[in-house]
């Protein structure tokens, strides 16, 4: 069976010249980035062409640039570093209800220890209103920390706004950027941001590698302690080989930017438009928002989302109901119930991700199996009969 993969944003192959550019450093290239004997001076040397290479798809200085392990340490410790170095017994973080859990649940843990946190609401495609931003900043504000795209929707945030608006109140401005990076142009100058996430595996470079932003003058506390590597902000031994993954995967990105998200939003496109002509009831959510290229998050009411990404697997194609780390929840999707829909739509929705191998052959077959597996969900569902009937 030939397997399509349509789930790009829970993670991406390894591009093969990445691989090619990592294997010397797990093999003959082994020195420890600080040591300063010829083996020590070939890793520093990689890690900083690494360090330059990530810098260049956002617009930043190397110095700048902090590899951590992936999104959720860089969130965290944006995060938790603006706040803990805040100045004042009062604070507040400002966000949005459709974040990633990674932002989520470190906003919910500051709320334990304190900290005050708004939430700010958003359209029914996903976009949050920078005037309620406005309003919502107190002189207490510490942070604002706002997804650039979502990982379910593919919605984009008006970043610019947002860090103009931050700006102006003096407040730091941070944004999870893992599922733009390697997708979208990105300025962290033209968009005022003073730190921003990412992670290697979200753009065909290897799982366990990330990296965030941090402005040059930021007031950040680091989170963890050890030895002196990269100012201090993440101490630990650098893992060489992902950071040259890393590296050569924004290389690779920044070069081949427009000429990906051209192909990419085609192919999107049609397999979107395919689902609304052969699924009866389909609806695309966050439609008439800008979104990433590559995602189309899509309802078919009357059948289960889980139960039809099994059904799709077991004929090939991969997909998913939202995020991978919320697989088997049983509560909806929070990014979905938050843009208006109910809970058994929520749970009737699933996301398609396509990327940068993605061929036409494989939209065209999707779109004989998606359709095919939909019809025979809800042939089993009683639910969607009794809807039928009612209308």
């Amino acid at each position: 069976m030939n397997r399509i993969y349509f789930d790009h944003n829970a993670t991406t192959p390894v591009e093969p010249a990445v691989l090619e550019a990592m294997l010397p450093y797990l093999a003959g290239e082994f020195g420890n980035a600080s040591s300063i004997h010829t083996f020590g001076q070939k890793a520093r040397a990689a890690v900083e062409t690494g360090r330059e290479q990530v810098a260049a798809l956002i617009g930043a200085r190397p110095q700048e640039i902090v590899f951590t392990s992936g999104g959720t340490e860089s969130d965290n410790h944006a995060i938790f570093g603006i706040v803990e170095a805040a100045v004042g017994p009062r604070k507040q973080v400002i966000t949005t209800a459709t974040e990633h859990e990674a932002v989520l649940n470190t906003c919910q843990a500051l709320e334990k220890a304190g900290v005050a946190v708004t939430y700010l609401p958003v359209d029914r495609d996903g976009r949050m209103d920078p005037a309620s931003l406005r309003a919502a900043i107190r002189p207490e504000t510490a942070l604002v920390t706002v997804m650039h795209a979502n990982n379910e929707l593919g919605t984009v945030q008006p970043l610019e706004e947002i860090g103009r608006i931050a700006a102006d109140a003096d407040i730091y401005f941070h944004t999870d950027a893992v599922q733009s990076a390697g997708k979208l142009p990105i300025d962290v100058n033209a968009m005022r941001i003073d730190l921003l996430s990412l992670s290697g595996h979200k753009f065909y470079a290897p799982k366990g590698i990330g990296a965030l932003y941090v402005r040059g003058g930021t007031r950040l506390r680091q989170l963890l302690y050890g030895g002196h590597h990269q100012r201090g902000f993440r101490p630990g031994t650098e893992n060489v080989a992902g950071i040259v993954g890393l590296g050569k995967a924004a290389e690779i990105a920044r070069k081949s930017l427009a000429q990906d998200a051209a192909r990419i939003s085609a192919l999107r496109d049609r397999l979107e438009r395919g689902l609304l002509q052969s699924v009866p009831g389909a609806r695309v959510n966050g439609t008439d928002a800008p979104r990433t290229p590559n995602t189309t998050n899509l309802t078919f009411p009357g059948i289960e989302g889980e139960a039809l990404v099994i059904a799709l697997d077991l004929k090939g194609l991969a997909c998913s109901t939202g995020a991978a780390c919320s697989s088997g929840a049983v509560e909806p999707s929070h990014v979905l119930t938050a843009i208006g829909l109910r809970a058994d739509d929520a749970r009737a929705s699933l996301r398609f991700s396509v990327g940068r191998h993605t061929t036409d052959a494989e939209v065209d077959l999707a779109l004989k199996i998606i359709p095919t597996a939909v019809e025979q969900l809800r042939e089993l569902s009683p639910t969607y009969h009794k809807q039928t009937v009612a209308r």
